[in-house]
Order: structure tokens, then C-alpha cells, then sequence
């Protein structure tokens, strides 16, 4: 994991994202769609993670001011719940093995810690809530990949409305031009959230990978 965020914080994407509104028989009754050039990047600071990410937008969709979508960011992060800075905060048991597309995989299960820090959060009228993540990993024995992050809220914010989250990442590996290992990276992502009277999803896809590379050099005493 922490060679996962090392190498995906100096790659760039392309990302599509559709917002759907599902009605109670989780059929859509609305759509949008979106299109954009991705950016993660990372940096650590005093022995914490920062994130940023950056969006530029390549097409932008059609808004109906009468409708209240859900915003979802942050899927490359998902992965800190076992980044040795957050692996305190979370239980893990090992529970077999899985098939996904014919590979066997390990899969590890997760619970929170009650009171433990969380690496995400809902954004609600403008305040930060952090959100008690269980779930699963699957990771390929052979590199230490995770190829499938499982996270499920399901108890805990109904104060504040929600009654279920439920968020689905697949990561594949990618291999770039005169690099000898594959990277991996964030394949898809699928969110869904519920709440008393609303039920929204939305669709990441991530494409056209791209790694750049920053260079700088000083030069002291050069003549003006």
C-alpha cells in the first residue's frame, strides 16, 4: 500500500463519472454524465498524508437545478485503511480465498474500532463526518496488490440521515513504456448511498494512464 500511493501520485488519468438517482425498485430516474483529466497526488508532511486531487473538466453535464446529486472523490485513498498510518484503526481477519476472473485471490475482512480516526468522511451542510468503514480486501499473493476494496457504512450516521453506504474499487495493474514492474492503479469505482427518501449511485471509470515526472535544477552563482 504504501508503494501504491508512492507511484500513483505522479500519473495522470482520464476519468467518467456518472450520477444516477434510482428510485425504490432501484431503477434510474435520472442521469448524468460527466468527463474529466484526473490528478492524485500525495505528499507526506510531520509523519501525515496529504490528498489532493484535481479535476479539470473535458465535458461537462447537463445540471437540473431541481435535483440534488451526490459528489463522490477520494476512491485512491480508500487504501489507507491498510496503510500502516490507519491499519490501528481497523480490525482485519483473514476469510479465505476468491475467485475473480478465474484467479484466486486472498480476501481479508476489516471492521472499525469504535472512536478510531477514519481516512473518509461525508460532507454534510458543510461539516466533516467521519464515516466508520467495514469491508473486505482481495489481494493477489503473488505482488501484495489489492485488486478489490469492499466498504460498507451501515450503522453509525442515522442522526444525520444516512442509512447506507456502500462503495465497490477495482484496481488492475498498468504497465508503463520503460518502466520494467506494472503499476497499479484505480480501475472503477461504484458508490451507492441511501438515505430515508433518496437513493443516488455513482459510476467511476478510469482510463489512458499517463506518468509525468518533475525536474527541476538550480544553478547558484550563474552570471545575469
Amino acid at each position: 500500500v504504501q508503494d501504491y500511493f508512492e507511484q500513483f501520485s505522479n500519473l495522470t488519468c482520464k476519468e467518467t463519472v456518472t450520477q444516477l438517482v434510482l428510485n425504490g425498485s432501484g431503477r434510474t430516474i435520472y442521469r448524468e454524465n460527466s468527463a474529466y483529466d484526473y490528478q492524485f497526488e500525495t505528499a507526506e508532511e510531520n509523519g501525515s498524508w496529504k490528498f489532493t486531487e484535481t479535476r479539470a473538466s473535458r465535458s461537462s453535464a447537463f445540471r437540473d437545478p431541481a435535483r440534488t446529486l451526490l459528489v463522490t472523490s477520494g476512491f485512491a485513498s480508500l487504501l489507507m485503511v491498510a496503510h500502516p498510518m490507519y491499519e490501528g484503526s481497523y480490525i482485519f481477519e483473514t476469510d479465505g480465498t476468491e475467485m475473480i476472473g478465474g484467479v484466486s485471490y486472498l480476501r481479508i475482512r476489516f471492521k472499525p474500532i469504535a472512536g478510531a480516526s477514519s481516512p473518509a468522511s461525508l460532507r454534510l451542510r458543510g461539516k466533516n463526518y467521519p464515516l466508520p468503514l467495514s469491508g473486505a480486501l482481495w489481494i493477489e499473493p503473488q505482488s501484495g496488490g489489492i485488486v478489490k476494496l469492499e466498504a460498507t457504512v451501515d450503522a453509525g450516521l442515522s442522526d444525520i440521515g444516512l442509512a447506507g453506504m456502500h462503495s465497490e474499487v477495482y484496481f488492475a495493474q498498468h504497465q508503463f513504456k520503460g518502466k520494467r514492474e506494472p503499476v497499479w492503479v484505480p480501475d472503477s469505482a461504484t458508490i451507492d448511498v441511501h438515505t430515508p427518501r433518496q437513493h443516488w449511485r455513482n459510476l467511476h471509470r478510469f482510463t489512458d494512464y499517463k506518468r509525468f515526472d518533475v525536474n527541476v535544477r538550480e544553478e547558484i552563482g550563474k552570471n545575469q
